[in-house]
């Protein structure tokens, strides 16, 4: 079980060996993290998602699942690329949203990542709320079997960090 750090700022600038992307379906750049991954990693990022797309991916990335490319220009060596579920008050879709930070550490495992940067997984546009994305990205890591030593979530702004804090000591008392 990695430990988890939780840290203010810009995803695009901490130093990692993996950052998670918490990308399109296309693979092909977005808003959000998304689109901010790919324009400070640069072009080389886009290549390599256009040739996943061309060979493994034709289809996008289903949501959930996990596939590592270069990083680019960021301050790390790999993007790790997830899919988030969009949330649906109708309809439990909180697996599909573990099954992204699980999939990444194995994607992260098999590269030999020690410390992995996270976003709040379908927080952003995808509209998850905050809380529980928080409450759903900190179990997941926790129950996560992985060499990865250090689990970095990083948080866009304050209601974020307040959220992850609070899920962060939830997981400590209840674990």
């Amino acid at each position: 079980m990695p430990d988890i750090d939780i840290v203010p700022g810009d995803i695009t600038r901490i130093a990692a060996d993996a950052i998670v992307n918490a990308a399109n379906s296309s693979l092909l750049g977005g808003g959000g993290v998304d689109g901010a991954i790919h324009r400070v990693g640069g072009p080389d990022i886009l290549a390599a998602c256009r040739e996943l797309r061309a060979t493994r991916l034709p289809d996008g990335l289903p949501a959930g699942e996990a596939v590592a490319t270069t990083a680019g220009r960021l301050p790390a060596r790999w993007v790790i690329h997830t899919v988030g579920p969009v949330y649906s008050a109708r309809e439990d879709r909180s697996a599909i949203l573990r099954s992204a930070y699980t999939r990444s550490l194995l994607v992260a495992d098999g590269l030999g990542a020690r410390i992995v940067t996270f976003p709040l997984i379908s927080a952003g546009v995808y509209g998850w709320p905050v809380d529980d994305a928080a409450r759903q990205a900190v179990a997941a890591i926790r129950a996560s079997v992985t060499a990865v030593e250090r689990a970095v979530m990083v948080a866009f702004d304050a209601a974020a960090e307040d959220a992850l804090r609070r899920a962060v000591a939830g997981e400590e008392r209840d674990g």
